[in-house]
């Protein structure tokens, strides 16, 4: 158990950030441009388990390019609202050797989660690797080198849940991007 408050007690205290409406457009534009970018090819599609979940799944259904699917489950978080060391609760079970690969997650905060799967997938042989983000926090604390190629909307450099980001393992399902 933790000692932050229920999302019942801040969610009245949160703002919106994005309602649900501004996702869905950032959605079909990044589709849009994954379609071009990768036009011709069959990309090993990596949703970033939990958080990437939802937004994963509404950019696949966006994207008309055929894709292969996979994913994966590494967290810093664990449930916490700061970062630790990096678990890996499940691999991609899908050869990447010689592959494109787009890794889809629903947060590009500091970059360290995303870098060691990136370098991870690069291990295994991948030929490329693309990053899909639904959020990018504004800051400049980000790991030196990382960029997310297709992002869906920046967020302030406050705590961010909703649309697949929890706060304390709950609230991922809210239809909008909150912030405390």
């Amino acid at each position: 158990m933790t000692d932050q408050p229920d999302l019942a007690a801040v969610l009245p205290t949160a703002d919106i950030i994005h309602d649900r409406a501004a996702l869905d457009a950032a959605i079909a534009r990044m589709a849009a441009q994954i379609d071009r970018d990768y036009a011709g090819t069959r990309p090993l599609y990596l949703p970033v388990m939990h958080g990437g979940m939802l937004f994963a799944s509404l950019l696949a259904l966006q994207i008309r390019t055929d894709l292969e699917f996979d994913y994966l489950h590494a967290t810093r978080y664990r449930g916490k609202t700061r970062g630790g060391g990096l678990t890996w609760l499940r691999h991609p079970q899908v050869p990447m050797r010689g592959r494109r690969v787009l890794l889809v997650d629903d947060i590009l905060d500091e970059g360290h989660t995303l870098k060691a799967v990136r370098e991870a997938c690069v291990a295994e042989g991948a030929e490329e690797v693309r990053i899909a983000v639904l959020t990018r926090k504004d800051h400049d604390r980000c790991v030196p080198g990382l960029v997310a190629d297709y992002v869906g909307v920046d967020v302030p450099d406050r705590y961010v849940f909703g649309f697949g980001m929890d706060y304390n393992e709950q609230g991922r399902n809210l239809p909008a991007i909150y912030a405390l």
